[in-house]
């Protein structure tokens, strides 16, 4: 079978897929792994991304969901895997201040020298200093 006689998705299908994506992303943005994570368990993208390039892990970070953070990590989701704006998910948690979840990222290998700013001179810029102490020390 080749590209042409392989069953096409219909409009349905594609619907369908389209909304359990977006559950997938709306469900990383609330820090609900109870629906997120046995998704991700059976097979759905833990890099999956957005309209903006946003990973499940970028959005959990981003609004401060450390544990949910740390099972994306333990799953594979990149934590280095910047947006389309060039920003990495540690970046958006030393915007944010989330001490927590910059410490997940980190124990996770997240390199702070990635993005553009990178996670260290956002954290510097934004006087988080106990995010920039994390990351010298980690570093």
């Amino acid at each position: 079978m080749n590209d042409e006689t392989q069953p096409q998705p219909t409009v349905p299908e594609d619907e369908a897929v389209i909304a359990l994506a977006q559950s997938l992303l709306d469900a990383a943005r609330r820090g609900d792994a109870e629906q997120l994570l046995p998704l991700v368990d059976q097979g759905a993208p833990v890099n999956l991304r957005d309209g903006n390039g946003n990973s499940p892990l970028m959005l959990a970070a981003y609004h401060g969901h450390a544990d949910l953070v740390r099972e994306l990590a333990a799953r594979g989701a990149d934590v280095d895997l910047a947006n389309d704006r060039g920003q990495t998910p540690l970046a958006g948690v030393a915007f944010k201040g989330y001490a927590d979840v910059a410490r997940e990222l980190l124990d996770a290998g997240a390199d702070a020298t990635l993005g553009a700013p990178s996670a260290l001179a956002t954290a510097r810029y934004f006087d988080r200093t106990e995010i920039v102490a994390m990351i010298e020390q980690a570093g």
